[in-house]
Parts: C-alpha cells; sequence; structure tokens
C-alpha cells in the first residue's frame, strides 16, 4: 500500500505576471518518469520503502477535504501545484490533525499581504492566510513589499523572515519550527539560473545544496508531516526546471521515508 499519495492541483486564478502554473503539475509528473528510482544520496529506492500513489487531478474545492481524508487513512499528501494559494486550504487540513503544527516556506516572496487585486485568497496571500492558522517561519525570502514589511514587524513575524542575502543558521530555523512540521515549497526559492520557469522570478535565490541542507536538517530533526511544490510555471522545450522540481519532491519523500516514524500512527 502506498504511503505517499501525490495530488496534482492545476488550479491558476490569481497570477499577477507570467501565466501557466496550471500546468505544473503535469509537467512535474511527465519528468519524474526519467527520475531514477535508485537515490544517489540515501542509497535507496523510496518508491519501495514507502509506495508512492498518484491521484487524478484535484479541483481546489475539493482539496481540503481530501487531504483530512489521507490524513485519517495514514497516508501522506504530497501536493503539486498550481498556485500558492492552495498551500493554506492544505495547512488548514493538517491542522484539524496536528494541534503543535508549524510550517516552512521556501519562497523568494513573503507573501503576507493582506489582500492583493482585491482578493484575500490571492498567491500574494497566502503566508498571511496560513498564519491565521497557525506558525510560519519563511526563508529564501528577496522580495516583500512595505507593507508586508510593517505588518510583520508589528506582529513579530520578521524574526522568521530570513533573507536570501543573509541566510541564518539552520538551526536557528530550526529552533523557530515546532515538532510537527509542514513544509511548503515556492520553486522561485531557487535562484532562477536554476529554476526559470515560475511567474515572479526574482535574483539572488537558493541554489539546489542550499536548499537541501535546510530540507535535510529539518527532516531529520523534526516530524514532517507533509508537503506542497507550487508555482512552477513550464516552458516549451526548456525542461530543466521540471526535472529539478520532480527531482526534489523524490528527494523530500526519500527524507521523510527515513524518518524513524515515518508510516506510524501519528
Amino acid at each position: 500500500m502506498a504511503q505517499f499519495v501525490i495530488l496534482p492541483v492545476p488550479f491558476e486564478k490569481t497570477t499577477t505576471y507570467g501565466k501557466g502554473t496550471k500546468k505544473g503539475p503535469a509537467a512535474i509528473l511527465a519528468a519524474s518518469q526519467q527520475i531514477e528510482t535508485f537515490d544517489e544520496e540515501l542509497l535507496q529506492e523510496t518508491y519501495k520503502l514507502a509506495g508512492i500513489r498518484v491521484a487524478k487531478p484535484v479541483k481546489v474545492f475539493g482539496l481540503k477535504s481530501l487531504v483530512v481524508g489521507l490524513l485519517n487513512a495514514g497516508k501522506t499528501p504530497v501536493v503539486l501545484g498550481g498556485e500558492h494559494s492552495i498551500t493554506p486550504l492544505v495547512v488548514s487540513a493538517f491542522a484539524q490533525k496536528y494541534q503543535n503544527l508549524s510550517v516552512l516556506q521556501l519562497d523568494a516572496h513573503a507573501d503576507l499581504r493582506d489582500s492583493y487585486q482585491g482578493s484575500k485568497n490571492s498567491h500574494a496571500c497566502a503566508m498571511r492566510r496560513t498564519l491565521e492558522i497557525c506558525p510560519v517561519v519563511q526563508a529564501g525570502i528577496r522580495n516583500i513589499a512595505k507593507e508586508e514589511y510593517n505588518f510583520a514587524k508589528s506582529c513579530g513575524q520578521l524574526t522568521k523572515v530570513h533573507f536570501a542575502a543573509k541566510l541564518a543558521p539552520i538551526k536557528k530555523i530550526l529552533s523557530q519550527l515546532s515538532r510537527h512540521v509542514y513544509i511548503t515549497i515556492d520553486v522561485d526559492v531557487f535562484d532562477p539560473s536554476l529554476v526559470p520557469a515560475t511567474g515572479t522570478p526574482e535574483p539572488g535565490g537558493l541554489f539546489w545544496d542550499q536548499v537541501l541542507d535546510i530540507l535535510r536538517a529539518v527532516c531529520a530533526k523534526k516530524k514532517v508531516v507533509g508537503f506542497d511544490v507550487v508555482e512552477l510555471a513550464p516552458i516549451k522545450g526548456l525542461p530543466a526546471s521540471d526535472f529539478t522540481a520532480a527531482k526534489l519532491i523524490y528527494r523530500l519523500m526519500g527524507y521523510l521515508a527515513k524518518q524513524p516514524f515515518f508510516g506510524l500512527p501519528h
């Protein structure tokens, strides 16, 4: 029986610059067919250890209830976006099961606006809505509006905003997370020289090894209960970003599968 259940959510409604995030899940799944099943870092075939099942594409209005059902069945949901506005829905489902939950956001953007272009559920508000559910630690940030900065400063969130140019030591990030952690990864956390296929790329991003160092440490020290990868906007003829996202997902599933409590009752 598969422990991981991959949920493709090709939702795109509030994107404001580059388009195409609705094509992200399909592009990741297509690229995943080219990923070696043997993980050269972990020296394991993760799919054999835990099992991976890919669900049919999910409509956003049914996403929360589906995630709740999977969690109640003891499964580990892996959500593929689509735009970042889906994350608060998923986090709200996890928060029903895990009272001591925090979120680690890897992203170029703070996403702390209360409203953007008339919508409180814009991708630009994803972490503001998530903060209404549970604490959030933000890493890789290199774009923040004045209103977002002022909000973060006034409520104390600014101490949990770790900018890419002066990234905090991993031990500090770990100290700000609770025991149960949900991870949300916007692919624009990566430098655009590595992952150009995203709607709002920002220079000065993190690189492959930096992101893996964070994820490896969090999975070693915390109980990571699920994750999403969002905002891939595939570029026809340039599949490197799709492949990078697919390998990142498989590697992160591998880290989770090595957790000593993985697959046990929560």
